[in-house]
Parts: C-alpha cells; structure tokens; sequence
C-alpha cells in the first residue's frame, strides 16, 4: 500500500538483489532494472493519487514512450541498491520523469531519463495531461546529468532476425509487454559479449505497438560494440527503436 502525499516532490524506494534474479555476471540485468524503473514510476504516481487505480477510472493509462539509461555499473548479488524518481518536465502531451541509481552507500551508479504520456485505453490516442495540476505543482529543479535520448534515424542493417510474439510477451493491455521488446533486444548478442562487456548507455523509443502471434524482424546494425542500432518492426512498420552502447569491463 502506497502511502498517500500529493506533494511528495521526489520518492525513493530500495530493494535488495539476490541470486535468483542476477544474470550470468552475477549483477542486475538491465531488464530487471527496466521493471525498477516503471514500478517506482508507478508507486510515486499513486502517491500522488493519479496511479493506474486512478485513471483506469476514466478510461486511461500511463505509458512509457521513451527510455535512456546510462550505468557505470550495475548492483551486483546480495547488494541493497536504491532508485529515486522526480519530475523535470511536463507539457500537453508528455511527462518528463526522472531516475537516480545508488548502491546501498548511497553512491551514484546510474541515471534514467524516461518519458511517458496518458492515453484514452478506448481510443489509443494521447490525452492532454497540462490539466494535471499535481505536475506542475511537482516539477522540481532536480537536474538529470546524462545526455537526453539522441534522434534514432533510420539505418542500414547488417542482419534481420526473425521472432514470433507469444503468450509470454503479451502483458494485461492486449500488447507486447515494455521489457519483452528490451529481452528480444539483448538476445540478439552472444554470452561471450556480456562477459566481456556491460550496457552501458540504452536507448529505447517505443512507436506502436505489436500484438500476439504476429511475427517481428528485427533489423541490426552492430558494427560498432559502442554504437548498435536496432529496429523491431511488424508488417514493415518500426514497432521500437534502439540504441545500445556496450563499454569493455574493467
């Protein structure tokens, strides 16, 4: 249960990463971190009073539009880590949420930028949130310090993968769930690139949404370790976008 507080400018939550949710390098894989992101981004929505509960009233939801995470490193097994979330920025169409990453010292290893919109569940089109008087009041002078989402262009591959959406990506709306589009993602890389490398800049913009038993190429431009491009597209139409940045480990 949320507490309630309207004015609640930031919020922060902790968790505790054990072994069954670690990745082969035994630390938190990204798309572990991706559901800490939409579910504190939930929790301080609903202690405002505007959470899912809230609008679900009136036919709406809180979509995630645009992600960029940046790491310098990722908890690691029997680590207490912390996520703390604020609001930068709103306008009509969009709500600009912030994240900062800690460990259990309270030392900073991350940052997220996050961008997510309302939208009529009927319709599927945007509602206007400046109404919203609760952002406004809430928006803070918290600066994020990495850089915002880069312009994802088109591309030329250097390979197609093909994939079939099944019961496990759909999720409670009907569509493919945030996090399975990001799984198909870092699926498209060998064991031995994660052993070798982290994420540590990603990039993802979500443009239309995909549906069970419907069949996704994935075009990859991966080149560049430090620069891959990726599309997720259906029916020739581009479902996600991406950018991923791998760093060598120390």
């Amino acid at each position: 249960m949320i507490e309630s507080n309207p004015n609640l400018k930031e919020y922060k939550q902790s968790f505790y990463l054990s072994a069954g949710e670690c990745n082969p390098q035994a630390e938190m894989p990204i798309t572990l971190l991706m559901n800490r992101i939409i579910e504190v981004a939930t929790n301080h929505a609903n202690s405002w009073g505007v959470g899912y509960a809230r609008l679900i009233e009136d036919a709406q939801g809180w979509v995630l539009s645009r992600v960029t995470i940046e790491m310098k490193r990722y908890p690691r097994v029997d680590e207490w880590y912390s996520l703390t979330t604020w609001i930068e920025d709103y306008n009509r169409h969009f709500s600009q949420r912030n994240m900062e990453i800690a460990d259990g010292d309270g030392n900073v290893i991350g940052y997220a930028r996050t961008i997510w919109v309302v939208i009529n569940l009927n319709t599927r089109e945007s509602v206007d949130i400046s109404k919203l008087s609760y952002i406004s009041a809430n928006v803070t002078e918290h600066t994020c310090p990495i850089e915002p989402q880069s312009r994802l262009r088109p591309f030329e591959p250097t390979r197609v993968e093909g994939y079939r959406f099944c019961y496990t990506d759909i999720d409670f709306n009907g569509h493919v769930n945030t996090v399975r589009y990001l799984e198909h993602i870092l699926n498209q890389f060998p064991l031995q690139v994660y052993s070798e490398h982290y994420i540590h800049r990603l990039e993802l913009a979500f443009v239309k949404e995909s549906y069970y038993d419907t069949t996704a190429s994935i075009a990859i431009d991966d080149n560049d370790l430090s620069n891959i491009r990726l599309d997720i597209n259906v029916d020739d139409i581009t479902r996600v976008k991406s950018r991923v940045s791998f760093q060598k480990r120390r």
